[in-house]
């Protein structure tokens, strides 16, 4: 039997991230600033066991005011597309009351992300309203040390950033993503994967 219960879903960020949240800056004026607020937020996701090594801000691109924060929460959520990013970008959106973060006469928005959106995340930041983009890396090394799959991007991805007017930054603060990526990976912690492909 259905009931309006089993008709929504929801998903919040753990118990711990609001006094992070409270403990952050209103505004990190720097690309560095806000990823070391997002290495902060997936380093203790993983220390938390509250979901994968995964965060994503939001931010004001100009200001760098902090709009929303997230982390990946698939396995506590039973949500596989309970990414860090799609977390980021919906909290974001609910908290502006728009379902475009790039709409006129708004913030131009910027999302900082731990790594690479995978294949779902890429095709959501373009979706988002997104004026720009920025990661610790791309490539191989997210899957090589964690054996997460993050799925088929599409070749020309940094093409198609540019191609819809979103500016992309790339290697910020990039060792230290790495190193959080082994200490991951040495934790035993659960890796995801459809099929466990």
């Amino acid at each position: 039997m259905f009931t309006p219960e089993s008709n929504q879903f929801t998903l919040s960020l753990p118990h711990w991230a609001t006094d992070q949240l409270n403990s952050l800056p209103a505004k990190l004026s720097t690309l560095e600033e806000r990823m070391e607020a997002v290495l902060l937020f997936a380093g203790l996701n993983v220390r938390h066991q509250s979901g994968g090594p995964f965060a994503a801000g939001v931010f004001s691109a100009d200001s760098g005011r902090l709009v929303a924060m997230g982390v990946n929460r698939v396995m506590p959520g039973n949500c596989s597309s309970a990414h860090a990013e799609i977390m980021a970008l919906s909290l974001a959106q609910q908290r502006l009351g728009s379902y475009d973060l790039g709409a006129p006469g708004s913030d131009a928005h910027q999302l900082v992300v731990n790594w690479c959106p995978c294949a779902m995340c890429f095709g959501a930041l373009l979706w988002s309203g997104i004026r720009s983009l920025a990661i610790s890396g791309s490539g191989p090394p997210l899957e090589e040390l964690t054996g997460f799959d993050e799925g088929p991007l599409h070749p020309q991805w940094r093409e198609e950033l540019a191609r819809r007017g979103i500016t992309l930054q790339e290697n910020i603060l990039r060792e230290e993503a790495i190193a959080q990526f082994k200490t991951f990976a040495a934790s035993g912690q659960p890796v995801y994967n459809g099929r466990q492909g």
